[in-house]
């Protein structure tokens, strides 16, 4: 029996429903199992700056230094989509968590599970067998550097920077996970162009040395978005920079057959963020439909790696499994052979993972 304290951060629009149906996961692990997990809230994105006029409010961040864990939501709105003057918007907060708790390892696992194959818009036959691992790192690049207006605001600019220890760090974790799996990496970056993926290769091929039993690939960023479609079982753990795996592990969301199936886990050297990657979709905000079995996902990353609970998260990856095979779907991942009566909304989804659990 473990007690553990557990931060809930359901953030904007859809996040505050799938995050509903996480937090209920792990109270179905923790009365199975016999821990004891304590819960409180706090806020992010638009609704914080609704609330207190930031992104990310102190006393939401001391919080997550508290916590033993958080499970995440999403944040973003349409308000500040359609408003780039905007000062405070809701993204500033993400990065201001990923930044203050030094989560500069965000792990996405684009697993297929097979009664899937037929939701994405890629042929089953390549597509089957796809397990893939990636390393982003998340607290360097373009998102970090400096950035401004110049020329009466007719020209704009964003430094990308990484300083050696970055891609150390989240190279050595990229590593350390490979040597687990099949023993293969492969390192993405644009080289040939960028003087940051120059220094990011160096590193990298250095790290190398120290783990002569992975095999080390090093592809360049237009090339690995190629392969991800075409020949995505080529792939095992793949590490990349921060603007590269944002776009390439959203990419990848179509072998998983939708965004609503990934899970992700932001990691340092203390507290972890879990969260799905996908956003707020306010198109669908309250009306009950969201896919919630990406938060249930991540509520199982979070009982792997923060608590170390292999055998809960296990039986959490398992439900799922069970609740597909028996044809249920979220609308995003039904497809024409669904079974109308076998379509649930987010809390009927939820009820069912728990019913296997």
């Amino acid at each position: 029996m473990a007690t553990k304290n557990i931060l809930i951060v359901p953030g904007d629009g859809i996040g505050q429903e799938v995050t509903a149906v996480g937090k209920k996961v792990l109270d179905a692990i923790a009365a199975k199992f016999g821990h004891e997990f304590h819960y409180d809230e706090a806020l992010i994105g638009h609704v914080a700056i609704e609330a207190t006029g930031e992104a990310l409010p102190a006393e939401s961040l001391e919080k997550m230094r508290k916590s033993d864990a958080v499970l995440f939501g999403a944040v973003g709105h349409p308000k500040y989509d359609n408003d780039p003057s905007a000062k405070v918007r809701p993204e500033q907060g993400l990065l201001k968590m990923r930044k203050e708790l030094g989560l500069y390892a965000n792990l996405r696992p684009i697993k297929l599970f097979d009664e899937l194959l037929s939701a994405s818009s890629i042929k089953p036959e390549i597509l089957k067998g796809a397990d893939i691992l990636f390393f982003r790192e998340l607290t360097g690049d373009i998102y970090f550097g400096e950035k401004g207006r110049k020329n009466d605001g007719d020209t704009a600019y964003d430094v990308a920077e990484y300083s050696r220890y970055e891609v150390e760090r989240i190279g050595r974790k990229a590593f350390e996970a490979a040597r687990t799996r099949k023993k293969k990496l492969c390192s993405v970056d644009k080289a040939n162009v960028l003087e940051t993926s120059r220094l990011w290769r160096e590193v990298i091929q250095k790290l190398a040395l120290e783990y002569p039993d992975v095999e080390v690939e090093h592809q360049f960023v237009d090339s690995t978005a190629m392969m991800l479609i075409k020949n995505p079982c080529r792939f095992d753990v793949v590490v990349t920079a921060n603007l590269f795996g944002d776009i390439l592990t959203d990419e990848a969301s179509q072998i998983a057959g939708s965004m609503g199936m990934l899970a992700s886990a932001s990691i340092g050297d203390g507290t972890g963020v879990y969260e799905p990657i996908h956003g707020s979709a306010h198109d669908i905000t309250g009306k009950g439909i969201a896919n919630p079995l990406a938060s249930i996902l991540s509520a199982a990353l979070l009982l792997d790696i923060s608590f170390g609970m292999k055998d809960e998260s296990d039986l959490v990856i398992s439900a799922v499994d069970q609740v597909l095979k028996q044809g249920f779907r979220t609308v995003d991942i039904a497809d024409a052979t669904t079974k109308p009566e076998n379509i649930l909304g987010t809390a009927a989804m939820g009820e069912a993972v728990l019913k296997f659990i």
